[in-house]
């Protein structure tokens, strides 16, 4: 009797929790290229408060509250009890919803796709989707928790559906600037710009155009801000199953674009095929200097995983 206890408790366990894990291939200190790594999790829970956990899409962190915010690709938000120094302190779960209209009607399932999350300068939620391409402030702690407040106007050429390669392919990354306010980039660039050509939009309507990565189907999948208003982003590369799986953090810096082009600064290329055990990293959020974490999306399948990844730039 007590052996079966046991077993289900350790069943129990391995359904819902966090654990360390190791994604990196050997590296003297701890050390690639221009990053630093400082800790490594794997979050695996079934449902919180009733919302599935999966498909995490990107990663918020409030400073003032210590709450990390993720958003998930069926419209799901959750906040978790987060604090860090040179490891991850402290990762709990605290609340979870499905995003809902105004008057607290669910998103229609093709209106859902969250991807993109940041905190702007009076620490309002701002979600962008895909599928319907928008961006709008939520409730982030209150009974209208994850209930949209405002959508916000777009730039010209992101308002018509017919610009974008497809889609879902649209409102991918978002993030705040002390100066332009509100960024936000597609996965792919719009039909007008060459495959290449990727685009940083201020909701203003400023643009910074730079060259997306030499790998095939080089997407923009997350973004932040630095701490010298460079901004920080995401590119992912994924063909298919034989291929490399290849995550590569950049810096772009916007204040010396010469020309439609601005200048980039590889920190980081993670190549499934050169020892690192990645998964599909979709989300990014700055939670102090020079650091930052990424999130994982699962899939909702599982062969994948939902992976933390907590790391100092250089």
């Amino acid at each position: 009797m007590k052996i079966a206890f046991l077993f289900f408790s350790f069943c129990l366990l391995l359904e819902a929790g966090i654990s360390s894990i190791n994604i990196a291939p050997n590296l003297v200190d701890n050390q690639f290229m221009r990053i630093k790594i400082l800790d490594q999790k794997e979050l695996f829970f079934d449902k919180i408060q009733g919302v599935k956990f999966a498909e995490l899409s990107d990663v918020a962190y409030d400073k003032k509250t210590n709450i990390l915010y993720f958003v998930g690709d069926k419209g799901s938000l959750f906040s978790f009890r987060a604090q860090f120094s040179n490891k991850i302190d402290v990762l709990k779960p605290l609340r979870a919803s499905s995003l809902k209209r105004k008057k607290g009607k669910k998103f229609k399932k093709w209106k859902r796709d969250s991807e993109g999350l940041t905190l702007d300068g009076e620490d309002r939620l701002i979600i962008s989707f895909e599928g319907e391409a928008k961006i709008g402030w939520f409730h982030k702690n209150s009974k209208k928790y994850g209930r949209l407040i405002r959508k916000y106007s777009l730039p010209k050429n992101l308002r018509n559906g017919r610009n974008y390669r497809s889609r879902n392919k649209s409102l991918e990354a978002l993030a705040w600037h002390r100066k332009y306010g509100l960024l936000t980039a597609t996965e792919w660039p719009l039909k007008m710009y060459a495959k290449k050509q990727q685009t940083i939009y201020a909701l203003s309507g400023t643009k910074w155009h730079f060259k997306a990565e030499p790998e095939r189907r080089s997407a923009v999948v997350a973004m932040e801000v630095m701490d010298d208003d460079s901004i920080l982003v995401l590119e992912r590369s994924y063909t298919g199953m034989l291929d490399p799986f290849v995550i590569t953090l950049k810096r772009v810096n916007i204040k010396k674009c010469k020309g439609r082009e601005c200048p980039t600064e590889v920190l980081a290329k993670m190549n499934s095929h050169k020892g690192w055990d990645i998964d599909n990293f979709e989300g990014l959020a700055k939670v102090g200097k020079n650091r930052y974490v990424m999130v994982s999306d699962n899939g909702d399948n599982f062969f994948q995983k939902t992976l933390l990844l907590y790391f100092e730039i250089l």
